[in-house]
């Protein structure tokens, strides 16, 4: 049997083009890739990675496509009589139903939804039922989920949400106590941040937006390690 090839860690982090090959031997296609013969090949722009005998391209840009499982931060958008919709910054739609969010039984005849959740608020919510042929259904049953108030919401680009988690929640924690910040994280690409002042949320935003451009290369901790002390400085000059 053909010993597979072993990837070091820059090739893990390598940035791939379609139709660019990747690997060959007893590895296994995944997402963003396709085989031909023993060989698999990048079907997508992205970064390369490898899971087991798996190799995944995960893309560099692209839709949030929703997961079972998936803490998502949402706007609603429209109201039923016992439902709110709500745009999780994706093709698909996701629904709360009254159910899922009240404490109490709910009753359409007696109970305007809208005094619950009207339209523009923000909800921070779990996907917990999705299939491609129906838009996803939320809930805010578990502990610190519901109606986010204050604060501010950033945007990125929804593959780069676990690079700002980092490995173990390293990258999200230092933010967290070097600018005292409050956090919730939705892998929709949506990030909600709440400071002890405008300074430190606009610090967070410049933190965040320099790893969504940076998230492929080595060496990112130091360099916002780097960035937040001199932004610290400059704030204890003035």
């Amino acid at each position: 049997m053909e010993t597979p090839k072993k990837f070091n860690e820059d090739e893990r982090r390598k940035l791939v083009l379609p139709g660019e090959k990747i690997a060959e031997g007893n590895y296994r296609p995944g997402n963003g890739t396709y085989s031909i013969g023993r060989s698999i090949y990048s079907s997508t722009v992205g970064l390369l990675e490898i899971r087991g005998q798996y190799v995944n391209v995960i893309p560099i840009n692209g839709p949030y496509l929703p997961k079972i499982g998936d803490l998502v931060i949402g706007t609603v958008i429209n109201t039923s009589i016992v439902s709110w919709k709500v745009d999780i910054n994706s093709p698909y739609i996701g629904t709360l139903h009254a159910t899922n969010y009240l404490k109490r039984p709910f009753n359409p005849l007696r109970d305007d939804i809208r005094q619950f959740i009207d339209i523009g608020e923000v909800i921070f919510a779990e996907i917990v039922s999705f299939n491609r042929t129906r838009d996803p259904v939320l809930s805010v049953k578990n502990r610190g989920l519901g109606k986010i108030k204050g604060g501010r919401l950033i945007e990125i680009i929804p593959t780069k949400i676990p690079r700002i988690i980092g490995k173990k929640g390293s990258m999200i924690n230092l933010l967290k106590e070097e600018t005292n910040c409050k956090f919730k994280i939705g892998q929709n690409g949506i990030i909600w941040v709440q400071g002890n002042s405008f300074e430190d949320e606009m610090l967070v935003y410049k933190i965040i937006k320099k790893i969504e451009r940076e998230a492929h290369t080595l060496g990112l901790t130091d360099r916002i390690k780097e960035l937040i002390d001199k932004e610290k400085g400059r704030k204890w000059l003035q």
